[in-house]
């Protein structure tokens, strides 16, 4: 047996192609039961996620052919009549698994050790198994790529640390509050990366989320896919005394908050920390107003410094990883080819419905 795997990813391609070719969880059994009944082949795990389009595939002999003939059929399957080109990667054999398993592992993540696709790649394993794509040998080599995913989570420090500006916020927030549970969030301009700060806050405890923008009708869209609610600029004095934490993210040329208006509207408020995250460029917020008593300043380089420190941490880790991962290739090779050499005397596991 020899595993194929075809794909592409953030690595390769841009989203504006890898969203002519996602597929979505309910397409997904469908998708494999078009491949499979076009191109001969035993078993397959298709993974669709935002970053990355791949298809596993079980095969004695895989060739270039073959893969063409797969990536064909694929295209046609998600009507697309671009051009692929270097888009696309091939890995055959020991490649194909190395390939699932460093990204089981996050390794070939946009953020370096991130878990979520570990959780995305065991979800359309189950989907495969569930509707007879797999058999012995992915039921196998799938088993041996969550186990070392969770030993590289265990053993390494590839995960330790944020490497999103988004993370490192949550990061700060729980140093300065010794947890987030009880704490209220302002969110000043519903851009893309105030909103991922305010997701990452809230998923971590905070317990409600205010938004205000200058379109209100966007400022209550963003408090309602975040369960909190919207108001507008003129009630923020009201609502200052419970908040500590702002997320500010606006277009607006000058500052929002300078240092006596913030004296002013601290008066109001119980003496407890206040956290400021100003990732609007140009900033929002004073810079001097991080002089202040029990208020805690930070603007996005300074976000994107503590991501990049981790990083680094987590880079020196990389080595570490891949030896993991060499062995355990080794292993399911190894043990993998007994039962290929063998293969007609083994009863199958399972049978197309």
């Amino acid at each position: 047996m020899s595993l194929l795997v075809i794909g592409l990813s953030h690595h390769t391609s841009p989203v504006s192609l890898r969203e002519q070719l996602a597929i979505t969880e309910h397409q997904l059994p469908e998708a494999m039961e078009d491949l499979r009944s076009e191109v001969e082949i035993e078993e397959m795990v298709v993974l669709s996620t935002c970053n990355r389009v791949e298809l596993y595939v079980a095969h004695d002999n895989p060739d270039t052919e073959l893969a063409a003939a797969l990536i064909q059929k694929f295209a046609d399957n998600r009507n697309f009549n671009g051009e692929l080109g270097d888009a696309i990667y091939t890995h055959i054999g020991r490649q194909g698994v190395e390939h699932l398993f460093r990204v089981a592992s996050g390794l070939d993540s946009m953020v370096l050790g991130e878990t979520e696709i570990l959780g995305q790649l065991k979800q359309a394993y189950q989907t495969a198994l569930h509707h007879r794509h797999t058999g012995r040998r992915l039921n196998k080599t799938f088993q041996k790529a969550f186990q070392v995913a969770k030993q590289i989570r265990s053993k390494t420090n590839i995960q330790r640390g944020p490497t999103s500006v988004a993370s490192a916020a949550v990061e700060l927030a729980e140093r300065i509050f010794d947890g987030l549970k009880n704490h209220q969030v302002m969110v000043l301009g519903a851009g893309g990366t105030s909103e991922k700060v305010a997701r990452a806050l809230s998923s971590r405890g905070a317990s409600s989320v205010i938004v205000s923008n200058r379109s209100h009708e966007k400022a209550v869209r963003l408090a309602t896919e975040l369960e909190g609610r919207a108001i507008h600029f003129k009630e923020l004095v009201a609502e200052f005394p419970e908040i500590d934490i702002v997320i500010s993210s606006t277009s607006a040329p000058h500052y929002l908050l300078d240092r006596t208006q913030l004296m002013a509207l601290l008066k109001n408020r119980p003496a407890r920390p206040l956290l400021l995250i100003d990732i609007a460029v140009p900033r929002d917020i004073d810079p001097s107003v991080g002089f202040l008593d029990n208020v805690y300043l930070y603007n996005v380089d300074d976000l994107q410094a503590i991501a990049n420190d981790h990083l680094k941490q987590r880079q020196k880790e990389i080595a570490r990883c891949e030896m993991i991962i060499k062995n355990r290739v080794d292993e399911i090779l190894a043990a993998l080819v007994p039962w290929t050499l063998d293969r007609r005397q083994q009863p199958r596991i399972w049978t197309r419905a």
